[in-house]
């Protein structure tokens, strides 16, 4: 059993003051430009995205769905980023960046290097991976490819699928110019009226809930066809929707809206009714983006500009089609050849059932010792949905206690709390409704819960609940025991298949106490107790990483083992950086592995020499977040939900949990060499902020991917016990 003195180690209030003092000093010792612009690295991570697109050793449908993620990712920058920062500059309220520059030259920075991008996006669709689809037989053809026959049958298609949904909106005295929703495809059509000889203006909204690419009909066989974009379906057949009109030219648009939200809570009785409140606002967010087609002419986008009131430096001019969300629908065409190999998650060897195949008692091996589990190579089936499970229907489980903030649709966790409550047990469960873009969703489930008799809360006022958390009850001979779980990934089934992530199952006793406290102030008003085996944001984590940060430095200062892991979504945040500067400064070795966002500037001479950052993208979402500490041999490791961002570290209720078994300090510490081996394909950062990708060796054989050789290490560990 560890010791408290030990967990506490560098975590208490005790000359609090002279320490910020002395990171004060610290501080303005470091050079002025020591950071990298955030929304420039996001771009970057978005980049290093596209650049799997453009990889031909990447299956072609996989390279299709990357074309989608960039697209998307890039919807989302632009709705809550950018407009951020343009609302910021409306408002007045336009505070420097990171790098201390204005708003408004970011705003510069990033419209040009968002619209490089989509160019280089739209570029590597028309002239990489469509070809390949087509040598492939997916083919996306446009109306002139195709032959008489085919457009018979299309346009059949067109009448009776298409045609009745279709509402096009005119623009003339009587009729005002129509409202564009967020990120929807739209056609600008112009007509002249063969009466009147008077030109007009129509707009016509393709719509979203019919498929995107038509498979042209008679072409397809195993996975094979040929596909048309259905705004092309549309626009070759503008002549039914305005008879007796003359269509004169039709463009492509698409526009993207604000859609961030703000929600005064300490104001609002009724959070629910104001996130509805706050949701249909948000369709009616300022215009931020307005792609074009290169082929549009001045007239139209002078129209969408004068009636949408935007800049020029809000429109981007790109090759048709726009919007390739719409591969996501392609990239999920049945053709194995073309995809990812298969991969079926094996059940952790702790949860592996019996001798005779009967199903594993979750609680007795987790009496036996904690439970680590990695995700997706590790089924989440099979260890947190089984767990949660179990508990609702074991009759000694007396209560549940859970954090909710996403989860899926059909989403069984929801069920199984369902369950425990309609069996009588106490369940709680913290739904954080103000999920970004999943707050309906939220919702939905929250009320749900509510009716079947659970305890729904919504967190605390100003906070968002991040943390991955649950807590089992259970009576073992008259003795209440806690089963925890402490993860850095969401409850959710279906993302637990593409998101890695790690889970820790324990039964140890500090960590129950812990979350139940926890969990009790998370209902109640406010997170003010330390924690024992537990790292809780906003009020301790960001001190506890620090003190543990500069530990490292004392240590290396005085001649001890010293050495810095972390693992993490995004490294922005300004003071965990210069702690780990300053760390570099005297002598700590450094490794930051990093999926997204990265402002510290490794290399720096004399400041970030002994920092190294790398980064890895591929089949799987890169999601978990680990700290590990050398601590002078007594070495401390933490797994958790938090990033090192402002938001995570002051604004969110964040958990992180230490690993404390060896055979687990020892997979994280392999894990990490492997990530932060040369021989491992990754992208490597340079004081520039330029992100270069090795791949290959120098006699151009593909490095190890570190996520298939994950996989097949798991899947070897459990063949090794089966012959046992």
């Amino acid at each position: 059993m560890l010791e408290s003195s030990i967990l506490d180690a560098g975590l208490g209030d005790a000359d609090d003051d002279d320490f910020d003092e002395a990171v004060e000093a610290f501080d303005s010792q470091l050079p002025e430009n020591r950071y990298l612009d955030r929304e420039l690295s996001w771009l970057a991570f978005n980049q290093r995205v596209l650049e799997l697109a453009e990889d031909p050793t990447v299956p072609v449908l996989e390279r299709a769905n990357f074309l989608a993620i960039f697209a998307s990712n890039l919807d989302e920058f632009f709705m809550v980023r950018v407009a951020g920062l343009r609302r910021r500059i409306i408002t007045g309220l336009a505070v420097p960046t990171n790098v201390g520059r204005s708003p408004s030259d970011v705003l510069a920075d990033i419209s040009a290097e968002a619209y490089r991008l989509q160019l280089r996006h739209a570029e590597a669709w028309r002239a990489v991976v469509q070809p390949d689809l087509s040598a492939a037989g997916i083919e996306v053809v446009t109306w002139d490819a195709l032959g008489d026959e085919e457009r018979v049958a299309l346009y059949e298609y067109f009448q009776s699928q298409v045609f009745p949904v279709l509402m096009p909106l005119a623009v003339d005295p009587a009729h005002p110019f129509p409202y564009i929703s967020g990120l929807s495809l739209n056609l600008a059509v112009r007509i002249r009226n063969a009466r009147t000889g008077r030109q007009e203006f129509a707009r016509l909204k393709v719509p979203p809930m019919l498929p995107r690419f038509v498979e042209v009909p008679g072409a397809a066989s195993a996975g094979r066809g040929r596909y048309l974009p259905l705004e092309d379906l549309i626009s070759n057949n503008l002549v039914d929707l305005f008879p007796g009109m003359e269509v004169l030219d039709h463009h492509a648009f698409r526009l993207t809206r604000n859609e961030d939200m703000t929600i005064e809570e300490d104001e609002t009785e009724n959070l629910i009714q104001a996130l509805e409140a706050e949701l249909l606002r948000r369709r009616f967010g300022p215009p931020i983006r307005l792609e074009i087609t290169d082929d549009m002419d001045d007239v139209t986008l002078g129209l969408l500009i004068r009636e949408l009131d935007i800049t020029e430096q809000q429109v981007f001019r790109l090759h048709a089609p726009l919007d390739l969300r719409g591969l996501f629908d392609l990239s999920r065409i049945s053709r194995p050849d073309l995809h990812y190999p298969p991969h079926l998650p094996t059940t952790a060897l702790a949860f592996q059932p019996g001798d005779n195949n009967e199903r594993a008692d979750i609680f007795a091996s987790i009496r036996q010792g904690d439970v680590l589990v990695h995700h997706p190579y590790e089924s989440f089936a099979t260890s947190v949905q089984a767990f949660l499970e179990q508990a609702a229907k074991d009759p000694h489980v007396l209560a549940i206690k859970q954090t909710l903030y996403r989860t899926s649709g059909d989403s069984p966790i929801v069920e199984a709390l369902i369950d425990a409550a309609e069996a009588g047990k106490q369940v709680l469960a913290l739904v954080e409704i103000k999920a970004r873009f999943d707050e309906a969703a939220n919702i939905v489930w929250a009320r749900k819960l509510e009716k079947a008799g659970v305890h729904v809360v919504y967190g605390l006022v100003g906070l968002k609940t991040h943390c991955k958390l649950a807590l089992v009850i259970r009576e073992e001979g008259g003795v209440l025991r806690s089963y925890s779980h402490v993860g850095t990934g969401n409850y959710n089934p279906k993302t637990s298949r593409i998101y890695e992530d790690f889970g820790l199952f324990t039964a140890d006793d500090q960590v129950g106490r812990d979350l139940t406290r926890l969990f009790n102030e998370l209902s109640g008003y406010a997170i003010e107790k330390k924690f024992k085996r537990l790292l809780v944001a906003p009020l301790h984590l960001r001190k506890g990483l620090l003190r543990l940060i500069d530990k490292e430095r004392r240590n290396a200062l005085a001649g001890k083992p010293a050495k810095i892991r972390f693992k993490v979504n995004s490294m922005v945040d300004e003071q965990i950086i210069d702690a780990l500067y300053r760390a570099s400064q005297a002598g700590v070795q450094i490794e930051i592995w990093v999926r997204g966002i990265c402002s510290l500037k490794p290399g720096i001479e004399g400041v970030s020499d002994n920092i190294t950052v790398r980064s890895i993208l591929g089949r799987y979402l890169e999601h978990s977040r680990i700290f590990a500490f050398e601590s002078g041999g007594d070495r401390q490791v933490y797994i958790g939900s938090a990033d090192m961002m402002h938001r995570n570290l002051d604004r969110r209720v964040e958990a992180l949990v230490r690993v404390v078994a060896p055979a687990h300090l020892k997979e994280l510490d392999e894990l990490f060499d492997l990530a932060m081996s040369d021989g491992t394909s990754s992208w490597w950062l340079g004081p520039d902020g330029a992100w270069v990708r090795h791949s290959t060796d120098a006699e151009g054989r593909p490095l190890v991917d570190i996520q298939d050789k994950t996989m097949h290490d798991i899947q070897r560990r459990r063949r090794a016990r089966a012959v046992r």
